[in-house]
């Protein structure tokens, strides 16, 4: 199983809220670990793309509704979590 962690980019400053970085990151870490979950037990033969999407779609919706606006996850990576979910199955 895989176990994703985001990491928000260090040189984007976050401005007077800078101090929410860390907690920011573990919510988001989180609401991505429960899509990876959720996607992984519906598997069904779809193909990466497919899952990827549905990775997004589901780590956005375990967000706050402004955050999940904001959240524009490095696309590369979310593929590679989509393809290790495809490749073990």
């Amino acid at each position: 199983m895989v176990s994703p962690r985001v990491k928000l980019d260090p040189d984007t400053s976050l401005g007077p809220v800078e101090k929410l970085r860390g907690p920011l990151e573990d919510q988001l870490t989180s609401a991505l670990r429960n899509a990876v979950d959720k996607v992984d037990d519906r598997y069904d033969g779809e193909s990466v793309e497919v899952v990827e999407e549905e990775l997004l779609k589901a780590t956005k919706a375990g967000l706050h509704p402004d955050v999940a606006k904001a959240f524009a996850p490095d696309r590369e990576q979310l593929h590679e979590v989509a393809a290790t979910i495809a490749e073990d199955d």
